[in-house]
């Protein structure tokens, strides 16, 4: 499994990675590859579903931890560094905010409000970026309200969640974003500490299990957590579902007729074009994935998008598809670790799709403007997505 050939496998300059990830699972499914420039422990990209799925639920032998290393310079102490008993107590403290209860409250007084707006500010002009004047305002805007920050400061958090994102390819960026949203979140949380407001950071404040809530430091790191994930992957995924449609028009007029396959859609676009592609965890132990050797502190890197096109358990996997089986994915991840906002990113784009087939007659790409098209190699999205429709 050792190949010191010149590897493409981890190059963040290639936008268009899934032949690459497809040769990978077919030739060398857990690799080794040379990342003496950043760590001298030994570093593995793990590339089928069953490896990677093995991978992410067992954190005894996979630690979570190296995220601290990754992404703790930009968000701080996050549960996505955590395991074992801290990060249940951690993830059981912040759960309850996104139970069912609370969700069906968002749903009403959120979700359901912020892209209706959107859509009235395009509705009248009959041809729109929807990318950029809905789907990428879209998920910031519900986010921020969970949150607590006020509209008019929502396209700032918006360009600061995604510097945070990102920051491990800009560290400059990401590090002075992250701490103008931190210094702006403070405000925001001694407001809350003297008179609760019903929102996230009220509820966070106040959660408590077993006499124990979280510090101030756990505070600041979920929320410069969640802003970023909860905007990125949203919008991301509701793009690709968007493309996977516009660029089959007889499946999305089926959609439009059938709403009932919106779920469908949903799952569908989830796995076929993942907006999140990889997932890091670090060798606690000497072991094996697929019969590769991997010594204990080794780098891993699971490509989850390239397990959920992995055709030994994903039928013609490349191709989008509605009557696909049921089949769980990995585009939230797996095991203990399993993205918490699951239901909430799923939840935005049932309502989004739905609103935006009732709220834009005969919705089309606009033959005058690019093809869209879903690129990036950590983060995958259209950049773009130019369409007509009947004004109304």
């Amino acid at each position: 499994m050792d190949d010191k050939r010149p590897l493409s496998i981890l190059d963040f300059s290639d936008a268009q990675p899934h032949p690459t990830w497809a040769r990978a699972r077919a030739e060398t499914p857990v690799r080794r590859y040379d990342a003496s420039a950043i760590s001298p422990e030994p570093s593995f990209v793990v590339f089928r579903h069953e490896d990677a799925e093995r991978v992410l639920r067992d954190s005894e032998t996979f630690s979570s931890s190296i995220n601290n290393a990754v992404i703790g310079r930009y968000m701080g102490e996050t549960m996505l560094g955590m395991d074992g008993k801290e990060h249940r107590q951690y993830r059981n403290l912040v759960a309850h905010a996104f139970r069912a209860s609370v969700l069906e409250r968002w749903d009403d007084a959120l979700v359901r409000p912020t892209i209706a707006r959107l859509l009235d500010g395009i509705a009248p002009a009959g041809r729109a970026d929807l990318m950029r004047e809905v789907v990428l305002k879209y998920p910031v805007q519900v986010i921020c309200g969970i949150v607590g920050v006020p509209l008019q400061d929502q396209e700032q958090f918006a360009r600061w969640s995604e510097d945070v994102a990102q920051g491990a390819l800009n560290p400059p960026r990401g590090i002075a974003s992250s701490q103008a949203m931190r210094s702006y979140l403070a405000d925001i949380i001694e407001a809350r500490r003297r008179e609760p407001a019903g929102d996230l950071i009220s509820e966070l404040l106040a959660a408590e299990i077993d006499g124990q809530r979280l510090t101030e430091e756990k505070i600041y790191g979920f929320l410069l957590l969640l802003l970023p994930a909860g905007a990125e992957t949203t919008f991301r995924a509701l793009g690709n579902a968007l493309v996977a449609l516009l660029t089959r028009p007889a499946v999305m007029a089926q959609v439009v007729a059938d709403r009932s396959l919106i779920p469908a859609v949903v799952e569908e676009a989830l796995r076929w074009d993942t907006s999140i592609t990889l997932v890091s965890r670090v060798a606690t132990r000497d072991t094996e994935i697929a019969g590769c050797p991997i010594p204990a502190g080794s780098a891993i890197n699971v490509i989850t998008s390239s397990a959920c096109r992995d055709e030994a358990r994903y039928e013609a996997a490349d191709t989008f598809r509605l009557d696909r089986p049921p089949q769980p994915h990995l585009a939230f991840g797996s095991g203990p670790h399993q993205c918490l906002g699951l239901h909430l990113a799923r939840l935005e784009m049932r309502v989004a799709l739905n609103a935006i087939f009732d709220r834009l007659p005969d919705l089309r790409l606009d033959p005058a403007a690019p093809a869209p098209e879903i690129k990036g190699f950590a983060f995958r999205g259209p950049e773009a997505l130019h369409v007509l429709f009947d004004p109304s």
